[in-house]
């Protein structure tokens, strides 16, 4: 019975060797070794993960908390409006000191609309436009309006809710 549990042993730890080289693309990180480094990184500061978040959580974090400003209101022109790519968002200035915000991604087919003129919020991807005033289609193939986005307005600053 001894070398039997004996050679379960062996095979058991042969088959653990083995799987951890499953998965590994050639640099070093086998699924073993990178799980047990993740544990102590996640409990070790929650704020660590903040710091090295991609790129467009690092811009909601911060436009979140308003410390990064998306726009002067000045920026904004009166009856039109500015989309704002990275963020997808458009702020529009239907009448002045009046800004609305809404999603910059199009009810279609989910491409970022690129263009506000003539009252409208404009896709380049298959011609749907939608109001500045209220995000509501104008023009489709777009079925729904543009959901609304929050923001804040605090005397030339407008920041992401």
């Amino acid at each position: 019975m001894t070398s039997r549990a004996t050679n379960r042993r062996t095979v058991l730890f042969a088959a653990a060797a083995l799987t951890t080289g499953c998965g590994s693309d050639g640099g070093g990180d086998g699924g073993t070794e990178s799980t047990a480094p993740a544990a102590p990184d996640t409990s070790a500061a929650p704020s660590a993960p903040t710091a090295s978040a991609t790129p467009e959580a690092s811009v909601t974090s911060a436009t979140a908390t308003g410390a990064a400003p998306l726009a002067r209101t000045s920026e904004i022109p009166v009856g039109g409006g500015t989309v704002f790519t990275a963020e997808k968002v458009v702020v529009t200035q239907p009448a002045a000191g009046d800004f609305k915000a809404f999603s910059a991604v199009c009810t279609h087919q989910g491409c970022l609309v690129n263009k506000v003129a003539d009252g409208t919020i404009d896709c380049p991807c298959h011609g749907s436009k939608f109001r500045i005033a209220d995000g509501s289609v104008a023009a489709g193939p777009a079925p729904r309006p543009l959901p609304t986005e929050q923001i804040n307005v605090s005397g030339e600053s407008i920041t992401l809710a």
